[in-house]
Formats: C-alpha cells, structure tokens, sequence
C-alpha cells in the first residue's frame, strides 16, 4: 500500500489522528479536507512527477472551487502522463474542461472535450459536458447533434431532452422546446430536480411567472433543494418581481405553509428589500408558522442593515437564547454592539463566535475591528493577518488591515505592500466589484487604471438591486469625484439598495461613502428615499 492510500486510511478512520494544515497554502477550512491535502502535499514532496496524485488534488481542490489551484495540478498531470495512461488523461481533460466552463472559459473547455471524447466516444458524461458548452458557444448545430447522441445513448435521460429544448429556443422554435420539455417531466415527474431544469429553459423563452412557478413546484416536492433555492434567489436578481409575484402567488394559495413566506422573505433580504424581509419574518412568528431562531437571526440582520442596532441586539440575543452554540449570531451581535460603540461588549461577542467556530474570519474580522474602537491597533493588525492566513485569497482581508497599518499605525510601506498584493490577486471574475482591485490601484496613487476597472464593473456587470452603483459611489468617492459618486449612489438607491448602515455609518476600511456624508446633495438624496429604509414619518 501506498504512503497516500495508507494516511488516507488513516485519516478516515481516526477523526483525532494529527497531521499537518495547509492553512496558508488554501482558503479551505475543512480539518478532514486539510488533512487529506497535507497528504498529497508529503507524496508529491517525494516524487512531484506522481500523476495520479497530481490528479487527485486537482479533483480535491475542484471540489472546493480552488480552480486555480486545481489547474495548475492538472496541466501539470497533461504534461507528466504518458499516452499510454488513457484513464488518467482522460479525467485530466475532463477536468480542465470543467475548470474552464466554471471560469467562463469555454473556448479554452472544448478542445479538451474533444480529446477526452477521442478516448471515450462513448462517454455520455463527456458528450453531455461537450454539448453543454457548445451550447454556451453558440454552436447550436453542433450541440444539438451531440444531445441527440445523448438521446440515443439513453432514451430515459432528461438531460438529452432538456438540451435539445435549449437548443429550439435558440432557434425560435418554442414548439418543439415546449414538446421536448414534457417529454423530460414526463419520465419522472417527481424529481424536482426536472422543474429546476424546466425552470431553465422557460427563463430562456420569457416565460418568468412559470419558471418561478417550476422552482416554487420543486421547492414543494423538496424543501432541502439547494438548487432550486440558489435559483429562487439569483431569480431576484435578474427579475425580482416576478419571483415575489409566484411567491405572493403560492402564499395566497396556501397560507398556512411557513416555507413559501419564509423564502419569499430571504429572497427579499437578499437584495436588500429589509421591510419586506422582516414583514414575512414577523409575520411567520405572529402566526406561528415556524419558531425557528434563525429567524430571529433574520431579522436582527436586517434591522442591523437599516440602522436600527437596539432592535437587532435584541432580536439576535432572542436568537442566541434559544441556541448558544451558533457563531454566525454572535457575529451579528459583535456587529450590532460595534455600531452602538460598545466596543468591549463587541469583543466579547466576536471571541464568543471563535470559541464556537475557530475558522471564523467573520469573527477575527469583528474583534479586529472592535480592538479598532478601543484603540489596540497592534491586535487588530495581527487579528486581520489571521484572517489573511485563513483564506488567501479574499482581497477584504488585506485591504482592511492595510487600511489598520495605514491610518492607525503609521506603517506606510507595509500598507502599500497589502494594496500591491490586492491588485496581484487572481480573479477568473474581473467583474467582481469585492475583488476590490480598483480600490487598492487607487489607494496605491493609480487613480487612472482603478477608474478603468470601475468603469469596466459598472458597464458590464449588470446591477440589479442597486450593489454594483453602490461600490462606484464608495470609489468616486474615495477618488474625490463627488459628481460620478453622486450618480452612483442615486442609481443604487433607485434601485433598492436599502442598506443604510453602508450610507450612513461604514467606515471600516476605506471602501465606503464617507466623502460624500457631509455633502448636502447627499443628504437629500437619502431623505427622498426613506420609504425604502422605513424612515417615513
């Protein structure tokens, strides 16, 4: 038996075994997945040639979304492994491929496919990965004749159906996308997975009231389907009043079920609807749907949101009353304490979430941050690199304790490295305004090249609950370009963004609208939208 198979054995069957972590190396926080990659990490110290081992801590880091981790493995197992080892090669193309569609690489993804299906024409998993990113290139001849394959290969396959339905909407013909779909709900209508996927193909072809009435069917069946839930919510995203009207439509129908009030309730805190949010909350209390104290929970965070900390404090303490052993709640209190300047208070509340959960860097973040109200830089420093060492690749880390070093501390220079490292940063999705990159350009004096990174955000990411206008009011801001940041923040608070502790009371780090608080434009701007934050008089 192998070094590996052995300490992987090991691992598995003895929970208290001790092995060395690969903290600074990922952003995993798993102990069981640390211990296995601690593994790799000693066979390939002893042969960094092992393709199989390679491949296996490409799969690993796959697994938890490290892709650029797992493709620097799995080049690495292309370049070592022999023609010869078809079986290797072939799980290695697969799954380059599988990083490249993950990254938004698919042109980069099909010439892989195409060799793994040299392997194994008759792969269905490959013929279905292969058709699935013809279709996202646009190749929709070529990915028709593929799910058709599929089709072939396995007649009671609804993914075969599902993907030739795809393909006739593209090509404007919704007769046969609509026949193809019955065809898929037809061999197992109680899956929910197939309304989910249903659900896919109606978005495509305009028909949002039933895709949203297809996730609410498949919630029905199964109430633990993480996918139809993430769909529920990115639906808010892109159209957030038809996912509210097939809520409110499911909630009139059936009153007395808790869960469709309670999504409707997340979906709406989620995209910065508070009021609406805590409405359902209380409404699920009032009637006593459920008593679940994540609820409680809920509420405080969007209380917290609104800048009403009192309630928050008292509706997590309700929380945290009925379970003591959740950390996340101890973070919303730290977090709802800091605001009020109990900053001792909110110490202790963060150290109580690390007793409870010790990879928390939610919790480091808020010691941190409280260690900031009461002046002990030098431990709020050190807290931050913590969080640094936890996950690597998070750029709010770094950024926060430069902002430390910078303002607090005097420490120019090791400022400037963390702003230089936030900008090194490795990020497949440039469109990501929390990769924060402009920022640390503009902090290093670059203030040309971070407003071509904002400006990039703001024209291609689309805004649909007013965060992505939030961040550009935040940099302008920063930058000194009261007007850009005005119409930001305007364009953000038009569309919903309903956070009024981010405009009226953020200051950590300096990714915030501080700038543009004593602005009387400002000011006003926010009063004529205090209906979306409950400030009415």
């Amino acid at each position: 038996m192998t070094l590996r198979k052995i300490a992987l054995t090991a691992i598995l069957t003895a929970s208290s075994i001790i092995v060395p972590t690969v903290k600074a190396q990922s952003g995993i926080q798993n102990p069981m997945t640390q211990a296995v990659l601690a593994v790799y990490e000693e066979e390939l110290r002893e042969n960094p040639r092992d393709y199989n081992v390679l491949l296996s801590r490409a799969d690993e880091y796959y697994r938890h979304s490290e892709y650029i981790r797992s493709l620097a493995d799995v080049n690495k197992v292309l370049e070592y492994a022999p023609a010869t080892e078809e079986d290797v090669r072939l799980r290695a193309y697969v799954l380059r491929a599988g990083i490249y569609n993950q990254t938004r690489r698919e042109t980069q993804a099909l010439p892989d496919l195409v060799e793994a299906e040299k392997i194994a024409p008759d792969s269905y998993s490959v013929i279905y990965q292969k058709a699935n990113t013809e279709y996202t290139l646009g190749r929709y001849a070529e990915a028709k004749a593929d799910y058709q394959r599929l089709e072939r290969l396995n007649s009671r396959a609804p993914e075969a159906y599902i993907g030739q339905a795809r393909v006739a909407v593209k090509e404007n013909n919704l007769g046969t996308a609509n026949e193809k779909l019955a065809e898929a709900v037809n061999l197992d209508p109680n899956n929910a997975e197939i309304y989910v996927r249903r659900a896919s193909v109606r978005r495509l072809m305009g028909d949002h009231n039933g895709a949203v009435d297809d996730l609410i069917l498949a919630i029905s069946s199964d109430n633990k389907h993480p996918r139809a839930m993430n769909e529920l919510l990115e639906y808010g995203n892109t159209n957030y009043p038809a996912a509210m009207a097939g809520l409110s439509n499911a909630i009139a129908q059936a009153p007395q079920v808790g869960m469709f009030r309670y999504i409707r309730a997340v979906v709406a805190q989620a995209h910065y609807h508070y009021l609406a949010a805590i409405n359902d909350y209380r409404v699920i209390l009032d009637e006593k749907l459920y008593n679940y104290h994540g609820i409680y929970a809920s509420i405080a965070e969007c209380e917290y949101a609104l800048g009403n900390y009192e309630s928050a404090l008292d509706n997590v303490d309700r929380a945290l009353s009925m379970i003591r052993d959740n950390a996340s709640y101890y973070v919303v209190r730290s977090r709802a304490l800091r605001a009020l300047k109990r900053y001792d208070d909110a110490i202790k509340a963060g150290a109580q979430a690390l007793a409870v959960d010790r990879q928390s860097n939610e919790a480091l973040v808020e010691m941190a941050m409280g260690y900031v109200g009461t002046g002990n830089y030098d431990e709020a420093s050190n807290l931050l690199g913590e969080a640094m060492l936890n996950d690597a690749e998070n750029a709010l880390y770094p950024m926060l304790r430069a902002w430390v070093l910078e303002k607090y501390l005097n420490k120019q220079s090791a400022a400037r490295q963390l702003y230089e490292k936030v900008t090194e940063m490795e990020h497949f999705f440039i469109d990501n305004p929390r990769s924060l990159k402009g920022f640390a350009q503009l902090f290093l004096g670059d203030k040309v090249q971070g407003a071509k990174w904002m400006e990039n955000i703001l024209k291609t990411a689309p805004d649909y609950d007013g965060l992505i206008h939030y961040y550009g009011a935040c940099f302008y801001a920063q930058a000194g370009d009261t007007e850009k940041a005005m119409k930001c923040a305007a364009e953000a608070l038009d569309l919903g963004y309903a956070n009024y502790h981010d405009w009226t009371e953020a200051v950590d780090g300096r990714v915030n609208v501080g700038p543009l608080r004593d602005d009387l434009r400002f000011l006003n701007l926010l009063h004529r939208h205090d209906a979306i934050f409950g400030k009415e008089k």
